[in-house]
């Protein structure tokens, strides 16, 4: 492991991907699919195709296997379950432009960056392609492809004992509480994300940021 800093100051940042640095929302498909009518939308969300559903897909499991398993159960709605995976891009709306921009920042600084990530090990390849800033990190972690996610204490020791990175000069940014308790629990200093803005004042005060900024 890198030798600690004396100063005791964050060294290093760790960037969550969707709800981070991408606009990442099953509803900016399923609005389309539902032709606008929201509350069957939801209703379809919150009881078929739920967030516990896609956590297999973050674990690794093939969305083949679930969307035919969950086909079963809910034949009437077939065409949207397998929508899931085969449309997954459109779930993305794009970067969050302000996020990207303190990432652009920290590697002009020098600052060592890193992403982990829940994601399908299907479409991290996609959106790798799509976003060109997904190449600006110094390593990357991606749960389906590892079999363990987020909030599972064994993947932030993964990403810390992979990168050789010190817990407590290691700053942890993502917009899920359970995840940032995880990594708080880690000893990692992390950080609940709201805004870009909120965002560059906290990285101004851990110090990766200068406050001049």
């Amino acid at each position: 492991m890198t030798a600690p800093d004396t100063t005791g100051r964050a060294r290093a940042i760790v960037f969550d991907l969707g709800g981070v640095l991408l606009d990442w929302n099953p509803r900016y498909l399923y609005r389309k699919l539902f032709d606008g009518d929201d509350a069957a939308m939801e209703r379809f969300l919150n009881e078929v195709c739920t967030m516990e559903w896609h956590h297999a897909h973050d674990l690794g499991v093939p969305p083949e296997r679930t969307a035919t398993e969950l086909s079963k159960a809910h034949p009437d709605h077939q065409e949207l379950i397998w929508a899931w995976s085969r449309r997954s891009e459109e779930m993305v709306a794009g970067p969050i432009d302000g996020s990207v921009e303190l990432l652009r920042e920290l590697k002009a600084a020098g600052v060592p960056c890193y992403a982990l990530t829940n994601m399908e090990r299907e479409t991290y390849p996609l959106r790798r392609e799509r976003f060109p800033f997904l190449r600006w990190f110094d390593g990357t972690i991606v749960s389906g492809f590892e079999g363990v996610a987020k909030p599972d204490p064994a993947i932030f020791k993964l990403l810390l004992d992979r990168f050789d990175l010190e817990p407590s000069e290691t700053v942890l940014v993502d917009d899920s509480p359970a995840n940032v308790r995880a990594a708080r629990t880690a000893g990692m200093n992390a950080i609940e994300f709201e805004t870009p803005g909120r965002l560059r004042e906290s990285l101004r005060d851990t110090g990766l940021l200068d406050r001049r900024s």
